[in-house]
């Protein structure tokens, strides 16, 4: 048998105060008993009762446990990469305070929301980079978004193929989880400034793979005007230059993978049903593995000590008669 709690001063201090009041009382009765010439063997018999009743509740508090009880212990999670564009298009003001600024405090509630789940970040414009790699660290994810910036990646224009392709070979090449089956998810992030020839391949491939695809398109279609050395910035003919969303190419992306398209603009602000969508996905068994733990059945000596309790109460004995 093992005890979850150890017999402490606490349970030596009840037991002590336990004898000592019931002492007394025994000494009460005997005194009167003697005065009356009463039997006092009745006192006896509720002293047994009273003390194995209390002795039962002592060592309920002690939590006993015996015996073996085999648990299968489950690993449940998802895999997901976050690709987010980083263009110069995306300090963008349509969206306040800035369309990448709008991301940045979005993607940490994303992250916050599958916590338990392995995330990865890919961060592109014209060529894409690993940011972040697939990880569990909370912490060290937040501080790689809190530290996404537009001159973080080379501005030659935006191209969602080699972000996509990335996020693939990640996803299925990872050494961790080489013989596992896990969920894997990419999100992708962007206004839809899509300058790319191989985006509807590479689509295809990561259908195949079975890998759930969601773009998340930010921006409107009013568009905004760009800010480059502290003035707006103008084409070839001197005209302001205005970013819009391009959310056709988001979606015909979704599309292509089966996936789902959702949106950041000034009306409404879809991360929340994005969070919802991946959580309903069901995470894969990572690890399963039997584990024998100890079964506590303080019930049992409980259930015994009330018994004696109530038969302690239905059970009148008299001590003295007159």
């Amino acid at each position: 048998m093992i005890w979850l709690k150890d017999f402490t001063n606490t349970e030596l201090a009840f037991l002590l105060l336990f004898l000592l009041a019931y002492f007394l009382y025994i000494f009460r009765i005997m005194r009167a008993s003697r005065l009356a010439g009463a039997n006092f063997s009745a006192v006896v018999f509720k002293f047994i009762l009273r003390t194995a009743a209390f002795s039962l509740l002592l060592m309920a508090l002690m939590a006993p446990s015996f015996g073996t009880t085999g648990r299968e212990i489950k690993t449940v999670g998802k895999d997901i990469f976050i690709c987010l564009d980083l263009s110069q298009s995306m300090n963008a003001t349509d969206v306040q305070p800035s369309r990448l600024e709008k991301i940045k405090f979005e993607l940490k509630k994303l992250a916050g929301a599958f916590s338990s789940d392995r995330i990865g970040l890919v961060i592109f414009s014209g060529e894409a980079f690993i940011q972040c790699p697939l990880t569990y660290d909370q912490s060290a994810l937040n501080l790689f978004i809190e530290t996404l910036n537009t001159d973080l990646v080379p501005n030659t224009g935006t191209d969602f193929g080699p972000p996509l392709q990335m996020a693939l070979d990640k996803l299925e090449n990872d050494p961790d989880q080489i013989n596992q089956q896990t969920s894997k998810i990419i999100v992708f992030i962007s206004d839809g400034e899509d300058f790319g020839e191989e985006t509807a391949r590479i689509a295809e491939s990561i259908k195949s793979a079975g890998i759930r695809l969601f773009s998340l398109g930010v921006g409107t279609e009013e568009g905004s005007r760009l800010m480059e050395r502290g003035r707006y910035k103008r084409d070839r003919q001197g005209r302001e230059v205005i970013t819009r969303l391009n959310s056709e190419a988001l979606k015909n992306l979704a599309n292509l993978t089966n996936g789902q398209y959702f949106e950041i603009n000034k009306r409404r602000n879809e991360v929340d049903r994005l969070i919802n969508v991946i959580g309903s996905i069901e995470g894969q068994v990572r690890d399963a593995r039997m584990i024998n733990a100890s079964a506590n059945k303080f019930y049992y000596f409980l259930a015994a000590a009330l018994a004696l309790l109530a038969l302690d109460v239905l059970l009148s004995l008299k001590v003295i008669k007159l």
